[in-house]
């Protein structure tokens, strides 16, 4: 009985205490500041306010042609933020390169695409044959007679095998040169126009210079390997790039093959013409000491580029897949600034109207 009367009490003195209790808590959180609310979804000023603020988002607009995007305008007094070029990574393609150098430059404007140790002097093989022959077509005539030496007969492969004590047309070694990288037909042409091999080499050394590549010294005609003869892979695309602007020079450098005017038909050494789209034009090289070197032009779409390597072991597949990402990432640069990308393009050479061609003669501005 005392039990039961004791948790009366107990109870009773609860109902009392609680609802006194919640009524101060009710004051202090009005003293305090705090804000209680009550929902009924009344917010007036507020949303009055948020629509004023969509108007004017909305009156920001302005209405768009037909068929074109929808721009939001702004403020000019609103700082304009410079167009960024988006870099795409190229560690990835390094891996993938045997080349020990490479380089890809826009051949408009010479911007750098892509390179890995340009500046790396290296044996040039043939591709310093470009000089040779850009020195030929300069100072000789088509018809003029070439006399062949003992010694330019005795250079080793690759060669055409011209027979000492005659002559021949210089048209047909500066073709022999260019297309079938003939050692003995350079060798022939140096002699003509430098007296000796050594004395061309110091011409070929002097027009590098001259096209921008100071890097390059060479040694000899043919690109043998010689010491102290060097260039770069940023050198010989710089060479190479002005060698195509010379009209003669990018028609007989396109040529498949040629035939000689004594029936001897000269086959190009540059695979890269019917086996990677977009060929213009290259040069390749090869000695033990150099390794595999290239340099050559190709077009795509309108976009042009050069592209050289030095040292390589695997020189096709080195050079088609710095093909392929040259123009890659020049489509990507030219949608990420077109405005800062622009690249100057020469029309569309001819196709070839015969695979075998016989270069008809022109008067140069130097004869010998």
């Amino acid at each position: 009985m005392q039990k039961s009367t004791v948790l009366l009490i107990f109870f009773a003195v609860l109902a009392l205490y609680f609802p006194f209790a919640a009524q101060s808590a009710d004051i202090g959180a009005s003293s305090s500041g705090t804000a209680i609310l009550t929902s009924d979804h009344k917010f007036s000023p507020e949303e009055d306010r948020l629509s004023e603020v969509r108007r004017q988002i909305i009156a920001s607009y302005q209405p768009a042609p037909k068929n074109s995007s929808v721009l939001l305008s702004r403020s000019s007094e609103t700082k304009k933020k410079p167009v960024r070029i988006v870099r795409i990574a190229d560690s990835s393609l390094r891996k993938k390169l045997s080349a020990r150098s490479a380089i890809v430059i826009d051949a408009g404007t010479g911007e750098e695409i892509y390179s890995h140790n340009p500046d790396r002097p290296g044996q040039p093989a043939s591709t310093i044959k470009v000089l040779t022959s850009l020195i030929a077509i300069d100072y000789l005539k088509n018809n003029s007679l070439v006399p062949v030496s003992r010694r330019a007969a005795s250079m080793p492969r690759s060669k055409i095998y011209i027979s000492k004590d005659k002559s021949y047309y210089a048209n047909d070694l500066i073709n022999a040169v260019l297309l079938a990288s003939a050692n003995d037909a350079s060798v022939a042409l140096a002699e003509k126009i430098g007296g000796t091999e050594s004395g061309f080499a110091k011409m070929m050394t002097r027009k590098a210079n001259e096209l921008g590549a100071q890097q390059t010294i060479c040694k000899t005609a043919s690109g043998l390997t010689a010491k102290g003869q060097q260039t770069t892979a940023r050198d010989l695309a710089m060479i190479f790039g002005e060698a195509m602007k010379h009209e003669e020079f990018a028609q007989r450098i396109k040529l498949p093959k040629a035939r000689t005017s004594y029936g001897k038909t000269l086959r190009s050494h540059n695979k890269a013409l019917w086996q990677i789209a977009g060929a213009q034009g290259g040069k390749t090289g090869y000695t033990w000491a150099a390794k595999q070197t290239y340099v050559g032009k190709f077009k795509r779409n309108g976009k042009e580029i050069i592209v050289a390597i030095l040292g390589s072991r695997n020189m096709w597949n080195d050079i088609a897949k710095l093909v392929d990402y040259g123009f890659s990432k020049k489509q990507q640069l030219q949608i990420a600034g077109p405005e800062d990308n622009k690249t100057k393009t020469t029309g569309d050479s001819s196709s070839l109207t015969s695979a075998l061609v016989v270069l008809s003669d022109n008067k140069k501005t130097e004869k010998l």
